[in-house]
């Protein structure tokens, strides 16, 4: 994945989250295929609150950082946030998603902060969203999926020729 510069609250706070290795143990606790796959719940962990799962976060939230040019396409990296009946500000915190469906998730935009995209391995977004789901628990994958996150700072003309992503083309 990349992580854009022009929505630098949700990168900082993303790159942070990893570096202190947040999100590593957490889990895809909502799959739902054609729409999404979410994560970044510290519930999720094996020490965390199982009756909260999809409620936690990192204890604070960052405003939104709408950039229209930034839409629900498949892959698009994106801030999941609580409603607006009890967030009016749109405001996220640590969870996110990744767009899972070809033709996008486009009734999103300009209402969830999309912060970035996955350049390669989207096969990896494929194939959790295809794992069977308790649709009784808000479409929580019946065995858990956990991940681990890392960052490594690559300059740009090296993500063009390592991945072939071509920046400013979104």
């Amino acid at each position: 994945m990349i992580l854009y510069d022009d929505t630098p609250k949700h990168k900082e706070n993303f790159l942070k989250l990893t570096k202190e290795g947040f999100y590593n143990g957490t889990t895809f606790h909502r799959v739902m295929k054609n729409f999404m796959i979410q994560g970044g719940d510290p519930n999720t962990k094996a020490e965390g609150d199982k009756s909260k799962i999809g409620g936690g976060g990192a204890g604070y939230t960052i405003e939104a950082e709408f950039q229209p040019k930034y839409t629900h396409k498949k892959g698009a990296l994106a801030a999941a946030r609580q409603g607006d009946h009890v967030n009016p500000e749109k405001r996220s915190g640590s969870q996110f998603y990744i767009v899972h469906s070809s033709k996008g998730a486009h009734h999103l935009d300009g209402a969830y902060t999309v912060f970035g995209e996955v350049i390669q391995g989207i096969g990896v977004v494929d194939k959790i969203a295809e794992q069977p789901v308790d649709h009784h628990l808000r479409n929580r994958p019946k065995e858990d999926i956990p991940m681990t996150i890392s960052s490594q700072l690559i300059k740009k003309k090296k993500i063009n020729k390592l991945y072939g992503y071509v920046f400013g083309a979104y």
